[in-house]
């Protein structure tokens, strides 16, 4: 389970192990109130050139493992929403990328997205590449994800 907080990464980059996370109030799986501190683990970002270590708590209810993450990214994904939403605006805009992003990862996001598109949202789809962005964003899912 991953809970999303506001975080300030050059705050936790400096930090490291001594960044005061928030701990949840509850487990979201059994509402336990007994969360225990699990340690540590890493996890890498854009802009960063060593991984940032995350917090992780353990509900010893109902064994969940929860891992804390900045608020603004995606689970698994290095780069930020807004980072990857303007890779993708641009692209539609201008037919570009945008600088300093790999143009790989940047075409992974934008056929991720797309292929998404025609798999979830009707034919009759005429809202866009970035509603289709936002939607799927407002609606809990990861829009540049490979799953269908």
């Amino acid at each position: 389970m991953i809970f999303f907080f506001p975080v300030i990464l050059n705050d936790l980059f400096k930090s490291g192990r001594d960044y005061q996370w928030p701990k949840p109030c509850s487990c979201t799986r059994c509402s336990g109130i007994r969360l225990w501190g699990h340690g540590y683990v890493l996890a890498c970002f854009d802009g960063f050139d060593a991984p940032l270590i995350l917090k992780r708590y353990r509900c010893p209810d109902c064994g969940c493992i929860i891992r804390l993450r900045p608020k603004g990214y995606l689970k698994r994904f290095q780069a930020s929403i807004e980072a990857i939403r303007s890779s993708i605006q641009s692209k539609v805009e201008k037919g570009k990328w945008i600088d300093g992003i790999s143009r790989s990862r940047q075409q992974h996001w934008f056929k991720s997205l797309v292929k998404r598109i025609k798999a979830y949202l009707t034919d009759s789809w005429q809202q866009g590449i970035l509603a289709g962005f936002d939607l799927f964003l407002k609606s809990g899912q990861i829009p540049v994800s490979r799953s269908i």
